[in-house]
């Protein structure tokens, strides 16, 4: 009966993923995911800021839970402006898109 036992198998996520990032690929293409899941984290955030349910902000909005579901996954399909607007408004937020310039490496 031992061998059902759970025993969870030690993983040091942050610690992989900071000697992966040793990798110049590996970083450039990390890098290259953080808007997708700013995003991510941005839209979670704001329906557990606002108490609501997948369900209740598909109702809200007039779509499916499972289309929120995927929204908040980062699926492959890009979300429209109005959809994230909508979302926005179901959630009690406003949509704000920002544009920064980009930092220029320093050169010695």
């Amino acid at each position: 009966m031992d061998e059902l036992t759970y025993q969870p198998v030690p993983y040091d996520v942050e610690g992989d993923i900071a000697k992966d990032l040793q990798d110049k690929d590996f970083r450039r293409e990390y890098e290259a995911l953080e808007p997708k899941y700013a995003l991510i984290r941005e839209l979670l955030s704001a329906r557990r800021h606002s108490g609501m349910t997948q369900e209740a902000v598909a109702l809200k909005i007039g779509t499916t839970k499972s289309a929120i579901s995927r929204l908040e996954s980062g699926s492959k399909h890009a979300p429209s402006i109005a959809t994230l607007m909508r979302y926005a408004e179901a959630v009690g937020c406003e949509l704000e898109i920002k544009l920064h310039p980009k930092q220029q490496s320093q050169k010695i």
